[in-house]
């Protein structure tokens, strides 16, 4: 029988007995969720394999042993349970078969799914008391949205067990920073497992010798804040965070509210209003069917009340918004008042602006047509620029040592600290991987791309509020000017 603790034979981390047989998490909460993160070599699923045998053996139970991709059962945690039952010497009590391990006395038994290609086939399954989800930093929102509901057997649990990778992920996301009620959290790293060979403790030291930052991610478990395939760093979002008043800059400028459209079905609107280099105020929300007008009216009151101009997506579902801002700047009412709205369409599609300019950070030099594949790339681009620079005069230098107090506004993209849906903003911000075209120019993942059940780190909604951000900073932004003289002769009434 597999031991829990020290007793001379084969045994689990002594370290973990408390986190496995707690009936109940710090809050006194009956335990749904166990999750277990940290690095590599910490026994996590070593340890996990271990109890679950230790259960199978000593009470009946069905374990769903799931992981994102599963082309083969040697890709899933089965070898690591034959070997604990090896292990432990219990190789006559289980029959172990080509792709499920049953326990001849119990009736336990291990089944095993990858949820990508079976996610549809884990719906049906009934009675199953744990479900383990092995490197489930692969998991998605919508993998966990089915997978969550379909465990429902009276005090089942999942097993929530991976390494972190990236600190945007939904499983760190969801189950660390901010875990559901019923969830215990359990961090475990190299320096807790009592097995380590001596051989495995000289590579880790080696590892922490040669380079801090990637022995913290891969032996400590420190999830990484960029991804380097995307367009904007999330550690140049996170310095940009109340940079202004770190740096001891009074922001000035225009005031441009970006106004991500959208209508009915699963998009949403998003406004985000920009003073100068400041982004100091964001809203969302879910537009009806046949409520274009409704949120355009919207964004134009709060245009309106800031003196901003706007900037909407003129693609798509977007194409009437500039028709509707007209109509209330040309309202008599609105007129007498002195109220009205400059605003610009952006064309995500269209050509960039300056387009013979050599774009400053290109290695050779390129011109801007020779770089970008369209304008939001463009767009993109400068954005990620800006905030780079940000974090470059937080840290004092920039790259080759170059001291950054020269850098102007213009050139700078701050971040107000108590913005609404700040979170999320910066989560957005820091999707969107580099793509390009055809012709080798750069371009920034589609929304379509983004939604693709088979994409590289999971799918993400569409990001509406970093686009509304990349409209408030997009290049070339010459407002409409809508005097109200000129709105009167527009609508025919000199």
């Amino acid at each position: 029988m597999p031991g829990l603790g020290h007793n001379g034979g084969p045994t689990l981390n002594p370290v973990l007995q408390p986190f496995w047989l707690a009936a109940n998490n710090e809050r006194g909460e009956p335990i749904r969720n166990r999750v277990l993160y940290g690095g590599r070599a910490s026994s996590k699923s070593w340890d996990a394999a271990g109890f679950a045998i230790f259960l199978a053996c000593n009470i009946k139970i069905r374990v769903l042993c799931a992981r994102q991709f599963q082309n083969k059962i040697e890709e899933s945690v089965y070898a690591l349970l034959k070997v604990q039952i090896e292990r432990f010497g219990l190789q006559e009590q289980f029959r172990i078969l080509d792709n499920r391990i049953v326990h001849k006395r119990t009736g336990s038994e291990f089944l095993f799914y990858g949820l990508w290609r079976h996610i549809s086939e884990i719906k049906s399954l009934e009675g199953i008391d744990i479900c383990w989800l092995e490197e489930a930093h692969a998991v998605t929102e919508d993998q966990w949205k089915v997978l969550e509901p379909t465990i429902r057997k009276e005090g089942s649990q999942f097993w929530i067990i991976f390494n972190p990778q990236l600190s945007t992920d939904f499983a760190w996301r969801r189950f660390v920073v901010n875990p559901p009620p019923g969830t215990i959290v359990r961090g475990i790293n190299y320096n807790e497992n009592p097995f380590l060979s001596t051989t495995m403790l000289a590579v880790i030291a080696a590892a922490a010798a040669e380079d801090e930052e990637e022995f913290n991610h891969i032996y400590l478990g420190v999830p990484r804040d960029d991804d380097d395939a995307v367009v904007i760093k999330r550690s140049w979002v996170m310095s940009a965070v109340d940079a202004h008043t770190k740096l001891g800059i009074e922001v000035s400028g225009r005031k441009r509210l970006g106004f991500d459209v959208a209508d009915d079905g699963p998009d949403r609107n998003a406004l985000v209003l920009a003073h100068g280099p400041l982004a100091m105020w964001s809203d969302l929300w879910k537009g009806g069917e046949d409520e274009l007008l409704k949120s355009a009216t919207r964004a134009w009151n709060v245009a309106v009340e800031h003196e901003a101009e706007l900037m909407f997506d003129s693609i798509g579902v977007g194409a009437g918004v500039g028709g509707k801002i007209n109509e209330l700047n040309g309202m008599r009412e609105h007129q007498a008042a002195r109220r009205y709205v400059n605003h610009m369409g952006f064309n995500a599609g269209g050509a960039v602006h300056r387009p013979d300019d050599i774009y400053a950070r290109s290695h050779p030099p390129r011109t801007n047509k020779d770089m970008f594949s369209n304008i939001k790339a463009q767009a993109w681009w400068g954005v990620a620029d800006r905030l780079r620079n940000v974090h470059n005069a937080i840290r004092g230098f920039g790259e080759d040592g170059v001291r950054t107090d020269s850098f102007d506004q213009s050139e700078m993209i701050f971040i107000d600290g108590g913005m609404p849906n700040l979170s999320k903003i910066i989560d957005e911000l820091c999707t969107p991987k580099r793509d390009f075209d055809g012709a080798g120019k750069v371009k920034v993942e589609s929304k379509k791309d983004l939604a693709k059940p088979n994409r590289v780190g999971g799918p993400r909604p569409s990001p509406n509020l970093a686009d509304a951000f990349i409209m408030a900073y997009g290049p070339g932004q010459a407002a409409i000017q809508m005097h109200p003289d000129a709105l009167k002769m527009a609508m025919g009434r000199r």
